[in-house]
């Protein structure tokens, strides 16, 4: 088991430091870039709030070793990313208004009110990724094999024929039976099932028998 490093305090004072000079001064812009855009004084706050909670809100799902669905991962970093680039860009722009290089336009309003509807979507379909892992994943199929898996369900005497078919097919081109993945490619169900149909087909008195 690999020592646990003591913590060094001038990094620790260096993070603090650099992190409160980093808020104070984004929430500055981006507070004021709401209250250029039209937002009443009582809700221009909310602007960099909401930027703020949905940065680390990506930022803790991607990194925290709780999150146990890679999808979930992967889009928690985009969406960590997308929310730092979010608040370079709000910053940006209040300062360009300030310098009177850029004029507050309507696309600009729009875009500026859009961002708190946007972000609560994207953080509330990552609350739904960051509940699930990789094996709920797997384990769901795609759209095409729920519908061939609702047929099997409701026909399993036509399915356990065309496996049967499907077997005997193999064994007369390759000489060997059919696996299950290849059963399962083929009559477009699950692996359970194909597994299920082999063993039905194997306990049958009708299969060939191997020479």
């Amino acid at each position: 088991m690999s020592r646990q490093q003591p913590r060094d305090w001038w990094v620790v004072a260096g993070m603090t430091v650099t992190a409160c000079a980093a808020a104070v001064s984004s929430f500055s812009g981006l507070h004021s870039l709401a209250a250029a855009t039209g937002w009443p004084e009582a809700l221009a706050p909310l602007l960099p709030f909401t930027i703020d909670a949905y940065a680390m809100t990506a930022t803790r799902v991607w990194l925290s070793k709780a999150t146990g669905s890679a999808a979930a991962r992967r889009f928690a970093r985009w969406n960590a990313i997308g929310a730092i680039g979010l608040s370079l860009v709000g910053n940006a722009a209040w300062h360009l208004i300030a310098a009177h290089v850029l004029t507050v336009t309507w696309p600009i309003v729009v875009l500026v009110g859009a961002v708190p509807p946007a972000v609560l979507g994207l953080l509330s379909h990552l609350a739904v990724l960051r509940v699930q892992n990789d094996e709920d994943e797997a384990a769901i199929p795609s759209t095409e094999l729920h519908e061939h898996q609702d047929e099997a369900d409701a026909g399993g005497d036509d399915l356990l024929e065309a496996a049967r078919a499907a077997d005997d097919a193999h064994r007369t081109e390759h000489g060997k039976p059919i696996t299950r993945d290849q059963l399962r490619r083929q009559l477009h169900v699950s692996s359970d099932r194909a597994s299920e149909l082999l063993r039905k087909i194997r306990s049958s008195p009708e299969t060939h028998t191997e020479k």
